[in-house]
């Protein structure tokens, strides 16, 4: 994959984020000149309870930070030659037109038309899936108005039996709905390697999968020292702060995984410097220091590793990074590898991380079966995947349809999804409490809205990440592909 479609990525997100702002500016200036009118015209005390009123009412129903307009058709595209077998519904369920072999690994996909009731405005609409004891609750955007994708990924065994029901909540399912079904390998049986930009983010997007595989290799790029204001709060300066955060950040990477039976020597923690990685790539023989831990030194966050490196000279740029990521995949060989996507994911390490596997891959004489995309973040949805703890991942908002998608979906059972979470308990980053506009926020959306937190914690990576899928993309993989 080129590098050039995350740089339009990374723009993306940046033009959207600018032009959120400046609409929510011109929003509040306008709001301060009716407030003002008002208290002219009416009565001084009236703007101050009206300015109340109104920051409640932003906090519970437009705090969600969502860049496109939810009457948008998702704009998917599959491959041609995916199965799409017919299907209708009938009474409320979903029939299958031809008998349709499935084991219950398959992942399914269906495409329907949804459209909000009013309630659906102010309360999230969702879509039910009922199976005798299987349940299942699929969130999606208030105000819903178009296409949208379910994903039916481990209730095979009640489709093809025609047990599967779907009712909408705060929200109607209209017309004809489109079944996909992609058969994948069984990627648990592989040797896989998580590429995590982070301490987290193999645990967030893959834990369910590698905690399952034949084998598996956790590679992180970064410590992840920056932003670290909880340990400035315990009386360090903001450099010991900073190295202190990426030390227990380089514990976790190597640490955690061991609670899904990872070996240690198969967890290695790079130590290169959190959104350092698009300066390292802009310069690849440059030194690249930290933004604010005031060294240039990877090796205190290295130190755990049990493996010999390229990079253990501790410098930190991308020619040492590149030579660390050929290192690995000689040494690990991995069938599956498992990177952010290139495309869905607009974080700057994350975009680089994706780009550094890419080039590295590029020459070598082995080469993965397959390679498969993750997004933690997102460019147009902060809150997906939307809804609770536990429920399903629906696929993400695409509004371009102008390449074609490989979706590949993991079911986690409980006790997976609960060990998920006890793994991200132990994530240093995911411990402190979130700040106190955000806890008032969450209580007007609990109170007004009907939203839930998560059982595992507060942090809303628990709500996020801790689900009945973990979801990925195929992504092709050209190993002669040259950089532009």
């Amino acid at each position: 994959m080129q590098p050039r479609a995350g740089i339009s990525g990374l723009n993306r997100k940046q033009q959207l984020l600018k032009r959120h702002r400046r609409n929510k500016r011109l929003g509040l200036l306008v709001g301060l000149v009716l407030l003002v009118v008002v208290g002219v015209l009416v009565a001084w005390w009236l703007p101050l309870l009206l300015a109340v009123l109104a920051w409640v009412a932003h906090e519970a129903w437009f705090a969600d930070h969502l860049f496109y307009a939810p009457d948008e058709d998702y704009r998917y595209r599959f491959p041609d030659d995916s199965e799409q077998p017919p299907v209708r519904f009938e009474g409320g369920r979903l029939l299958v037109e031809q008998p349709l072999q499935l084991d219950g690994s398959e992942t399914l996909i269906l495409q329907i038309r949804l459209k909000s009731g009013w309630l659906g405005r102010f309360l999230d609409p969702a879509v039910a899936l009922i199976a005798d004891q299987q349940h299942d609750r699929q969130t999606f955007e208030r105000g819903v108005k178009g296409l949208r994708y379910l994903n039916l990924s481990g209730m095979g065994t009640a489709l093809g039996e025609g047990r599967l029901r779907l009712r909408g909540r705060f929200c109607r399912l209209l017309g004809q709905p489109t079944l996909w079904v992609f058969r994948h390998p069984d990627y648990r049986h592989k040797r896989v390697m998580v590429i995590a930009p982070h301490a987290d983010d193999a645990e967030l997007a893959a834990y369910g999968l590698y905690s399952q595989a034949a084998q598996a290799w956790i590679v992180t790029l970064t410590a992840g020292e920056i932003e670290a204001e909880h340990y400035q709060q315990m009386g360090l300066e903001r450099a010991a702060a900073a190295q202190l955060k990426g030390r227990l950040r380089a514990w976790d990477s190597i640490a955690v995984p061991r609670w899904a039976g990872v070996p240690e020597a198969q967890c290695v923690q790079l130590g290169y410097f959190c959104l350092q990685l698009p300066a390292m790539q802009a310069a690849p023989d440059q030194p690249i220091g930290s933004r604010e831990a005031e060294t240039g030194d990877t090796r205190p966050f290295r130190q755990l590793n049990s493996l010999a490196l390229p990079g253990d000279d501790g410098v930190p740029s991308w020619s040492n990074l590149l030579a660390d990521l050929r290192a690995m995949l000689l040494k690990a060989r991995p069938q599956v590898i498992v990177m952010p996507h290139p495309t869905l994911d607009p974080h700057p390490d994350h975009l680089c991380a994706q780009q550094a596997l890419m080039e590295a891959l590029r020459g070598l004489d082995w080469q993965p079966e397959a390679l498969l995309g993750y997004a933690n973040h997102l460019h147009d949805n902060d809150r997906w995947p939307m809804g609770d703890t536990g429920a399903g991942v629906a696929l993400p908002p695409v509004l371009q349809g102008d390449e074609a998608w490989l979706p590949y979906s993991l079911s986690l059972d409980g006790q997976r999804q609960c060990d998920k979470a006890m793994a991200l308990g132990m994530m240093h980053d995911l411990q402190p409490r979130p700040p106190l506009k955000r806890r008032l926020r969450r209580v007007l959306q609990r109170l007004l809205a009907g939203r839930h937190g998560s059982k595992f914690g507060e942090n809303e990576f628990f709500r996020k990440a801790v689900r009945r899928h973990e979801l990925f993309w195929v992504v092709k993989h050209d190993a002669d592909t040259k950089m532009p």
